[in-house]
């Protein structure tokens, strides 16, 4: 007989209780600062007419990384790869009704047919967040300031992580003005640009160089190698530095600073892959030298409602991911010590189960988590079970504890025993819980 394998399908992984307490952590940390910046949340379906996504998300996601099929019904569909274009359609459904700006958070997972390696896998939960109705840069500042809020958050200190910022019609400018490509140079310029930090820079060198007109090779090469060494808005050549693009990106570091946002750096070399970009684009890069990389970005992206014919809202989003959070967790040792969601792990003293059972239930009651120990196992393995599962109080109860109505609760974590009556032991537990969130809170 073949068995069935238990690893789970390529690309994703089983979250077992301890794995669920770590994810359950990042997403109240994100839905809290969501909530404090006055985002509001929402969701919308896994599947999509594929149409959706082959408007605007870029030729390779599309083509190369979605989960698609028809249904049962001929309808080309996808599992959702992202969700901006999905929000875009529910704004466009209802543009009339909602009141701007409208600002808006999701937690939803997703699916890509990609590589999995460190950071990328192939199922994968996003916090979205994104203000519509917003043309000023007031709204860019304020989702950049969500990303710092969110590392803030987690503990992080500015030295750990690396904001860095772009705009689309700089990099516009760029190439058309300054490299003076054509529109499908242009095209394969910005993918390349994408790709900077994946490739060596021989490779990238090497590319850069078929992609211009041997005319305009050496030079454009040349102007290349002097765009990277580039640091701030200030150093870039003249006609780019006077351009409006760059003066609104000066504009952007002004108001960060006003907001209170450090840590903040200009990189002419970030693109961001998706093709419905209009306006500022950022990054949050890890600084550890084991995990250097992006984390999450997003940017501006005024268009892509009014692809589902309406008028177009003017509309800044990102997107960090629940992987690359606890990458970065991890590597900065900031990951929280979580106990189990159960508080009270009930161990029974002899024929006590009826008595035992009526004393969960009047916890239960009174909020408090409980499990209840009906093995009739010794006592030993019952205590080896509450800490195997990281429960944090051990109840013992039996007749005696039942008649007397004392009983003798356990702290796991400090070794200490009390012998409490009923509202005792609430007040004591329900104490703990109010530590536990003190410490996780921000």
């Amino acid at each position: 007989m073949a068995y069935l394998s238990p690893q789970p399908y390529r690309g994703t992984r089983d979250l077992y209780p301890e794995d669920m307490r770590l994810q359950n952590y990042i997403f109240s940390v994100w839905r809290k600062v969501a909530e404090s910046f006055g985002y509001e949340e929402y969701d919308a379906p896994l599947l999509e007419p594929f149409e959706v996504y082959a408007a605007k998300s870029g030729q390779d996601l599309v083509s190369n990384e979605t989960y698609q099929f028809v249904d049962r019904g001929g309808r080309n569909v996808v599992i959702r790869p992202e969700m901006t274009p999905s929000v875009s359609r529910m704004v466009a459904a209802r543009r009339q009704e909602i009141a701007y700006p409208a600002r808006w958070y999701s937690i939803a997972p997703f699916m890509r047919y990609e590589r999995p390696q460190r950071g990328r896998e192939r199922q994968f939960w996003q916090l979205n967040t994104d203000v519509f109705g917003v043309e000023s840069l007031e709204a860019d500042a304020e989702i950049i300031s969500m990303a710092d809020a969110i590392m803030k958050a987690f503990g992080a200190e500015r030295k750990m992580y690396t904001i860095k910022i772009n705009s689309r019609p700089l990099i516009n400018t760029v190439m058309t003005d300054y490299l003076q490509l054509d529109v499908i140079q242009t095209q394969m310029m910005i993918k390349l640009f994408d790709r900077k930090e994946k490739i060596s820079h021989e490779d990238f060198e090497a590319q850069a160089a078929e992609i211009f007109d041997d005319a305009k090779r050496k030079d454009g090469l040349h102007k290349i190698a002097s765009l990277l060494k580039v640091s701030t808005i200030g150093d870039l050549p003249s006609e780019l530095a006077e351009s409006p693009a760059a003066e609104q990106v000066k504009q952007l570091f002004g108001l960060l600073r006003d907001y209170g946002v450090a840590g903040t750096e200009f990189d002419i070399a970030l693109m961001r892959g998706f093709d419905y970009y209009t306006g500022i684009v950022f990054e949050v890069f890890d600084n550890h030298p084991e995990n250097r990389r992006s984390m999450f970005g997003g940017g501006r992206y005024d268009g892509l409602v009014g692809l589902f014919g309406v008028e177009p809202i003017a509309t800044v989003g990102m997107a960090p991911g629940a992987t690359t959070t606890e990458d970065f967790l991890r590597s900065h040792n900031l990951l929280p010590k979580l106990s189990s969601t159960t508080e009270v792990y009930l161990i029974i003293l002899g024929d006590a189960v009826k008595g035992a059972q009526k004393l969960a239930a009047k916890l239960r009651a009174e909020n408090v988590r409980v499990e209840v120990d009906v093995t009739d196992r010794k006592l030993d393995k019952q205590i080896k079970t509450a800490i195997k599962k990281q429960i944090p109080y051990l109840l013992f109860v039996g007749e005696q504890e039942l008649s007397e109505e004392l009983y003798t609760l356990k702290d796991v974590h400090e070794s200490k025993e009390q012998r409490l009556a009923f509202e005792q032991l609430v007040i004591t537990i329900k104490d703990y819980r109010h530590h536990e969130k003190d410490l996780l809170d921000f």
